[in-house]
């Protein structure tokens, strides 16, 4: 096994069909924009009914048909969020855990430490969560809160730190695959190949996704010199 292996989005994902919901943080190759990349797919009607909104330079989830939303509380949040020099990427509302405690000047840890995997048993679907903090150099921090055992009797807690590197990104996700209940997450975060172009891997990512369980893709390459961003959004709804 070749610990330094970096795979494309496409070989991540390709053929699986239910990797759930993911974060790819990264670098572009020539080192000058920051890469995030956040997904969501889903299986049942309620799941499947959402699309992504901007809002400003926050991202979030609203029901594409409101008549047909059923249970909100797991589903609908800010899978994205800017706060001065961080930028906030999850999968459900933890998101809003973190920036509050960066808002008071505590870490992603503590906050996540408030936190635990979702409470829908028996899957116990894991909250993945990653920052971006933009300084001198560009670091990002990723998690994954899981459960203990089948039983969902504890929270196991995960953290990792990257220095971005260019040309590599770290893929995290909640699912391994389908099943019931669903298989969660095992490992460290992915080594995945960063493009230099924002279309090209918007491309890649959304085309090799599961086509009947995709929902929604956002991608958002930010210039570290000036500031400036450039999104991409996907919904499969629209």
């Amino acid at each position: 096994m070749n610990v330094y292996e970096i795979n494309t989005m496409a070989s991540a994902v390709k053929g699986n069909s239910y990797v759930g919901r993911g974060i790819v943080l990264g670098k572009t190759p020539d080192g000058k924009k920051a890469v995030s990349a956040y997904f969501i797919m889903g299986r049942s009607s309620n799941s499947r009914n959402r699309i992504f909104l901007e809002e400003g330079e926050n991202v979030m989830i609203k029901a594409f048909d409101e008549s047909k939303l059923e249970d909100p509380s797991l589903i609908i949040y800010y899978p994205m969020r800017k706060e001065g020099d961080k930028l906030i990427v999850t999968n459900g509302d933890q998101t809003d855990t973190v920036w509050e405690f960066v808002k008071e000047g505590k870490s992603f840890e503590e906050a996540l430490d408030t936190r635990c995997f979702e409470p829908d048993g028996p899957n116990w679907t894991p909250r993945i969560s990653g920052m971006f903090t933009f300084g001198e150099k560009l670091t990002y921090k990723m998690s994954i809160l899981k459960s203990a055992d089948l039983e969902g009797t504890e929270c196991f807690r995960y953290y990792y730190n990257y220095t971005a590197l260019p040309g590599l990104g770290h893929f995290i996700h909640t699912y391994m695959q389908d099943g019931n209940p669903i298989p969660t997450f095992c490992g460290e975060p992915e080594r995945v190949a960063i493009p230099a172009d924002i279309d090209e891997f918007t491309k890649e990512i959304w085309e090799n996704l599961d086509e009947d369980n995709k929902i929604s893709l956002y991608v958002r390459y930010t210039d570290l010199e000036t500031g400036a961003v450039e999104n991409r959004m996907i919904n499969k709804n629209q």
